[in-house]
């Protein structure tokens, strides 16, 4: 579950919708993406899975900026009804036993919104809702899962969003 979330963060986050650039704009981008989270049984990626993954992450980007809840609940819902899950057991590539939610044969768009979408339906039942957060730092709007213990984490990246909020905060201190 921790990395289809991990995943879910990194694909919602090369959206334009989240204040940057898209980062996802062509079959290389989308083939790193796919080499860098290790997404087992894809072969070439074709413009047709460019253009159904684009729309998945904003369809998870809209879980993740949800006000509320219940409004999360009723859009993972839609998203899960497109979704054809077939769960198994499985072992590959030196990874122990574990749950595939998508069929042998799925397209990537299918393994993504299967795999992805359980997760978070795992978050939500869980009552862990509010981990699902949009970074705090005024020009970003990334959305990150706060894992943190206490449920404090503001930041989507305590090395750049979160030390340079720190830091304005010490110069305007200091400025006083």
């Amino acid at each position: 579950m921790v990395h289809s979330l991990a995943t879910a963060v990194d694909l919602v986050n090369t959206s334009p919708s989240t204040g940057g650039r898209d980062t996802l704009t062509g079959l290389r981008e989308l083939g790193d993406f796919v080499a860098r989270w290790k997404i087992s049984g894809v072969g070439e990626v074709s413009a047709a899975d460019l253009g159904e993954v684009c729309a998945l992450r904003e369809a998870f980007h809209k879980v993740f900026t949800a006000p509320d809840q219940p409004t999360a609940v009723v859009r993972l819902n839609s998203l899960l009804s497109r979704t054809r899950i077939t769960p198994r057991l499985t072992e590959h590539d030196g990874h122990p036993l574990h749950v595939h939610y998508f069929a042998p044969d799925a397209s990537l768009h299918d393994h993504l919104a299967a795999d992805i979408g359980v997760a978070l339906a795992h978050l939500l039942v869980e009552n862990e809702w509010e981990r699902l957060r949009t970074c705090s730092a005024p020009d970003c709007e990334h959305v990150f899962v706060d894992e943190s213990r206490n449920r404090s984490r503001v930041y989507c990246d305590s090395r750049t969003c979160g030390n340079r909020m720190h830091v304005a905060a010490y110069r305007a201190r200091r400025r006083v």
